[in-house]
């Protein structure tokens, strides 16, 4: 009787280590995701600041300027809800305005205009490398929380299903052909 009572208790230790185990690393995920989510921000907050900065450096033609500021200002403005859309926008008008080399080129002759291109390569080339880091994060959380074990117990607790960020990214040609290897 005490035999099969402590196999009992030792089966259900096992067990509980085993959901605590899971339970904490679904609490890393989620860590996880919050932390590319941030890195996710800052990306798309410099693209825009970047793209606004050289909309109104009158560098651009005036038609492009007020495209590419349009964009950026609605992107910066989005409400969370709005905000894959707007940064979708944003990514159309860029490749709207550098669809051409000859574009990167009249930016990059102008005064100041070789670090303002730099700067929007870089911004540009970032965006796409945070968003997938953000979309693998979510992608292993809903993963794990799409088990049984996890449902069953509830160990995710109250947080919310991770969402992943779903938006058009690509770069400009004109801006990646141009960007440092």
């Amino acid at each position: 009787m005490t035999a099969t009572l402590i196999w009992i208790i030792v089966g259900l230790v096992a067990i509980g280590l085993y959901l605590s185990w899971t339970a904490g690393r679904l609490d890393r995920l989620h860590a996880r995701i919050d932390a590319t989510r941030a890195g996710l921000d800052a990306q798309l907050l410099r693209r825009a600041s970047v793209a606004q900065e050289l909309a109104t450096s009158g560098v651009l033609d005036p038609a492009a300027s007020i495209v590419l500021y349009e964009a950026a200002h609605a992107a910066r403005q989005a409400e969370e809800e709005q905000r894959e859309v707007a940064e979708s926008e944003l990514s159309q008008a860029l490749r709207a305005v550098f669809a051409e080399a000859g574009q990167v080129e009249a930016v990059r002759e102008a005064p100041g205009g070789e670090a303002a291109a730099g700067e929007l390569t870089e911004a540009v080339i970032r965006v796409p490398m945070a968003r997938r880091f953000h979309n693998d994060a979510v992608r292993a959380a809903r993963a794990l929380r799409r088990h049984r074990k996890v449902r069953w117990f509830r160990l995710a607790g109250h947080a919310p299903f991770p969402l992943a960020f779903e938006m058009d990214d690509e770069p400009p040609t004109a801006l990646a052909e141009r960007a440092p290897t």
